[in-house]
């Protein structure tokens, strides 16, 4: 093969590779118009200790939350991996761009909002207290009066509205609400604030618990989105609204908290 052969050959070769190389990007770009930290991913955070809405089965995490967040994922034909962590590091972990969504059984707050947007709604929680069995704490007024020890989960809003009402002094925080659970049986806390579907989980769990009559708040679930990505939240909450609209998402959580009807 002659040089101007050897040449001409190599030239096509890189300009064949030039126009693969654009047409790979152009793709990219495609797939990942909405902003995913992965290109045709959506990377979910949450705290897999807080049934019904996230838990393990196994090796895998299931729940409320997995769930709905699988039915938007499979809406904007994105896959859906989640991340399991420290609920206290989910709200820093989307605001640094590390995870698209953070969706953990998430209140919305006006401290929150400092830090992120949030999605349109899409369940309903109740912060309620457990305490053990012929406690004399029998409502929030006694335990606000009383001087014992409340536990929380770290980051949740159990603890920003415990810390509010009763000091920082009278707050211990676990990275688990299992954990917190446990402090309560052994005597260390007496009572833990937590929302109440996992505070019934708990309770179900673990003979001599009881959860007090009256709520502490009633509180909206939202998805927790990057400030700077609003197209990723325009999009999950037109997903969020056709969800609503079909049914899937009242079925999903009447498959994990079956109505009094059911």
């Amino acid at each position: 093969m002659n040089k101007k052969l050897i040449k001409t050959v190599a030239l096509s070769l890189v300009a064949s590779m030039g126009f693969l190389m654009a047409g790979c990007e152009q793709e990219q770009a495609a797939d990942n118009e909405l902003g995913t930290v992965t290109p045709g991913v959506l990377t979910m955070a949450t705290n897999a200790y807080f049934p019904p809405y996230e838990f393990y089965e196994g090796e895998q995490i299931v729940g409320i939350d997995a769930e709905i967040a699988q039915a938007v994922a499979d809406k904007l034909g994105l896959e859906l991996v989640i991340e399991d962590v420290e609920f206290d590091s989910i709200i820093a972990g989307v605001q640094a761009g590390k995870y698209d969504i953070g969706c953990a059984g998430m209140t919305v707050t006006e401290e929150r909002l400092q830090s992120v947007n949030f999605t349109s709604t899409y369940s309903t929680g109740i912060q309620s207290i457990i305490v053990t069995e012929g406690s004399d704490i029998t409502n929030l007024d006694s335990l606000i009066a009383s001087d014992c020890m409340v536990g929380v989960q770290s980051g949740t809003t159990g603890d920003l509205y415990m810390t509010d009402d009763i000091g920082e002094d009278r707050i211990d925080r676990y990275n688990k609400g299992n954990d917190a659970v446990m402090a309560l049986i052994s005597g260390a806390v007496g009572a833990v604030v937590i929302d109440n579907q996992p505070a019934q989980s708990f309770v179900d769990a673990n003979e001599g618990l009881v959860i007090l009559d009256t709520p502490y708040t009633v509180e909206d679930y939202a998805m927790a989105v990057n400030k700077e990505n609003e197209a990723l939240l325009e999009a999950i909450n037109n997903a969020l609204a056709e969800l609503e609209a079909d049914g899937t998402i009242d079925s999903i959580i009447e498959q994990y908290i079956p109505s009094e009807e059911a």
